[in-house]
């Protein structure tokens, strides 16, 4: 195979393409606590077949009617859902502006369709798909239950999961006054992630050019 190219970004994933979600909410059941923030961070091949953070897209969410606000969750996050400075969208705008932009990137890097990249994936991916059913989202261009967790590699390649200090191992900034921002925590996951994708495969794990997978792969 030649020289990466955008479109060659398809053989790294097995045609997924990796986007970072990250949500801040409410609470902590998907069924039940708001979604206060979503945002998304997207990656770019270099030359060399690195991962490298792109853009990002971010939405303040209104709380679903009936939703659940937990005090203790608000004071963790520190926001107010009534700061009327948040200038939030209901839920099915917010997640139609992100669904729209992960479709547009899924196409124009030639995948198949996107697999969430998360810090505990698990958290944001029931989010994400819960707030997905209740506005009748019918086209989730996510996996439905496959998901890359940074939480867990960083333990693999760092020894710790938890976020800032993952990152701090990694030499990667990071701010505990920005923190539990979703656009600021969906771009240091997005980091977390590319460093350690990077560093495997200059270790010799995984090497360009690779051999494209095949219909049966």
């Amino acid at each position: 195979m030649s020289e990466p190219t955008e479109k060659q970004m398809k053989h790294r994933f097995r045609g997924f393409l990796p986007v970072v979600i990250d949500i801040e909410t409410g609470g902590f059941n998907a069924a039940t606590d708001a979604v206060l923030e979503i945002a998304a961070t997207f990656f770019t091949l270099t030359e060399h077949g690195h991962l490298a953070v792109s853009h990002s897209i971010a939405r303040n969410v209104d709380p679903f009617e009936g939703a659940n606000l937990e005090p203790s969750a608000l004071e963790f996050t520190g926001i107010d859902p009534e700061n009327p400075l948040r200038e939030a969208v209901p839920e099915a705008i917010a997640l139609g502006d992100i669904f729209s932009e992960v479709r547009r990137e899924v196409k124009d890097k030639g995948c198949t369709r996107a697999i969430l990249v998360g810090h505990n994936a698990h958290f944001d991916a029931g989010f994400l798909n819960a707030a997905a059913e209740r506005c009748d989202i019918k086209r989730n261009p996510f996996h439905p239950f496959s998901h890359f967790d940074t939480s867990t590699l960083a333990g693999l390649a760092y020894g710790h999961t938890v976020l800032a200090q993952a990152c701090k191992r990694a030499e990667i900034e990071f701010s505990n006054s920005e923190a539990h921002s979703a656009d600021y925590d969906a771009q240091k996951t997005a980091e977390l992630f590319a460093g350690i994708v990077n560093r495997w495969q200059d270790l010799g794990g995984w090497t360009w050019p690779a051999i494209a997978p095949t219909e049966a792969d």
